[in-house]
């Protein structure tokens, strides 16, 4: 009777999918901090996402230049070997790690000319308003492919840096990627403000929103308030599905949903999701190893959400659309 079973692999048809579609793409990543956990620092994760922010200060500072490629390189390495075609990597520039990281992200995007297309973007941890964060964001910005931003860094001055955001990608001709309504919550609107400096800067097409966890928790008139503005001006979204499945429990009473962005209805928007890895091996996420089939795993569960052709782009060709190579 077993015999007369067929057994399909939904995995195997999927991973056939994207090859076919070109190869895996990792849209968002942290490179330049991979592999940099330890048993000394592992207690340290348990600390809050704006901790954090500081926290990385010490290794950045201690990182030399060839330490901070030896681990780039080892992360590029394992994205290889599962197939990735094309990486995303946002690297810190400012006034702590300074100009090594720059530094170290040249000589791999040499090291692995013509075995993976490497695109680097800005993260600017410190901010782009304060002089000595200014200084570095500028030197930092010619550099990179893409323009990185994180409003919260600025808190109650989001605008002004959006504003300066929006001000430099559009002199230097470049995309804009932002990380935006990261604290799964309904009181965030990051993402509509993304949206709203996207339309009065003009650059339709031309601005990504990474992450955007918050907008699951709206209701869901919201929710399509922000999808209808979203495909007005052609806004992107990357989401990293396991960096964001340790959201914390809090008291605030929302819609019941998962920390994602909501991939099934962006989709069915025809709004361009695309998949990150986000961080691997450090504070951040101690026990990410970078599998790009596990977020995608991830993403499919959590949305229930199950179209192949769909998921397939979304692995792809989505991620070649929000860096910018298509």
């Amino acid at each position: 009777m077993a015999n007369n079973i067929q057994s399909w692999d939904m995995r195997a048809l999927l991973e056939k999918k994207i090859q076919e579609n070109g190869g895996w793409v990792n849209s968002h990543s942290h490179l330049d901090r991979a592999f940099t956990i330890t048993p000394e620092t592992l207690a340290l994760a348990d600390a809050t996402l704006q901790e954090k922010w500081e926290i990385v200060d010490e290794i950045k500072h201690s990182s030399s230049v060839t330490q901070i490629y030896d681990r780039m390189c080892l992360a590029v390495e394992k994205q290889i070997s599962q197939g990735v075609k094309v990486i995303g990597s946002f690297i810190d520039v400012d006034e702590v790690i300074t100009d090594k990281a720059i530094q170290a992200a040249t000589k791999v995007r040499e090291k692995y000319k013509g075995d993976v297309e490497l695109v680097f973007i800005n993260q600017a941890l410190k901010g782009v308003l304060e002089p000595k964060a200014a200084e570095w964001f500028y030197q930092a910005v010619e550099f990179v492919d893409i323009i990185g931003g994180l409003p919260k860094k600025d808190l109650g001055r989001e605008e002004e840096h959006l504003d300066v955001l929006f001000g430099i990608a559009k002199k230097l001709e470049k995309m804009v990627h932002v990380h935006v309504d990261q604290f799964n919550d309904a009181n965030e609107k990051e993402t509509e403000q993304l949206i709203n400096k996207t339309k009065e800067w003009g650059m339709a097409g031309r601005v990504v929103a990474i992450h955007s966890v918050s907008l699951a928790a709206h209701p869901k008139f919201y929710r399509e308030h922000i999808y209808k503005a979203a495909k007005e001006q052609e806004m992107m979204f990357i989401t990293c599905p396991t960096a964001w499945i340790d959201s914390r429990r809090t008291e605030v009473m929302s819609v019941t949903h998962n920390s994602i962005v909501p991939v099934e209805e962006l989709c069915k928007e025809n709004i361009i999701v695309a998949l990150g890895t986000d961080n691997i091996a450090d504070v951040y996420k101690p026990f990410t190893d970078g599998d790009i089939w596990t977020e995608l795993r991830f993403l499919l569960e959590t949305c229930h959400y199950y179209d192949l052709d769909s998921l397939a782009k979304i692995a792809t060709t989505n991620g070649r659309k929000v860096l910018g190579l298509i």
